[in-house]
């Protein structure tokens, strides 16, 4: 199975987590065929150039050659050329799994953070777009840890 790995790249940290979790689900799944564009140096290696044609035309290519979408959801916002990604997945009905891990999910039951949504600029909790989020959910899910996901794409195998 060939598998598009969408995630921002562009922070130490965001380049570290992607190799990590590409390694993990590597080891775990050798029987999958990861694209990580982080690892497309003809596009990425951000000492060289590439314009917005060859960007796109490349990742648009392993998008759609791909059978299925994994999509890193954490930030601020969706990554702007994650959400990109997502759309092409979902109009060529490729499955799309999310990984959603920030941590301001959490406390849903909590009564406080709960009366706090009723005062201006008090939400306790992190927003995601949802039209991109309803693009997943309507082509497949959504998943809070990295051990689900891996579960998720055994089961898919």
């Amino acid at each position: 199975m060939h598998v598009y790995f969408a995630n921002a790249l562009f922070s130490r940290a965001d380049f570290d987590f992607n190799a990590r979790l590409v390694a993990r689900l590597r080891q775990a799944l050798p029987s999958l065929d990861i694209y990580l564009p982080q690892e497309n140096a003809a596009i990425n290696d951000k000492q060289a150039y590439a314009d917005a044609k060859m960007i796109a035309q490349a990742d648009t290519q392993e998008v759609l050659r791909a059978d299925l979408m994994l999509a890193v959801l954490d930030g601020p916002v969706i990554d702007a050329g994650v959400a990109s990604e997502i759309g092409v997945a979902y109009a060529k009905n490729i499955p799309i799994l999310g990984l959603y891990t920030d941590s301001r999910r959490l406390g849903a039951a909590n009564p406080k953070k709960l009366e706090a949504l009723q005062t201006i600029a008090e939400n306790q909790f992190h927003y995601l777009n949802l039209y991109t989020v309803g693009l997943i959910k309507l082509n497949g899910a959504i998943f809070a840890d990295e051990d689900a996901l891996i579960a998720e794409l055994q089961k898919r195998q």
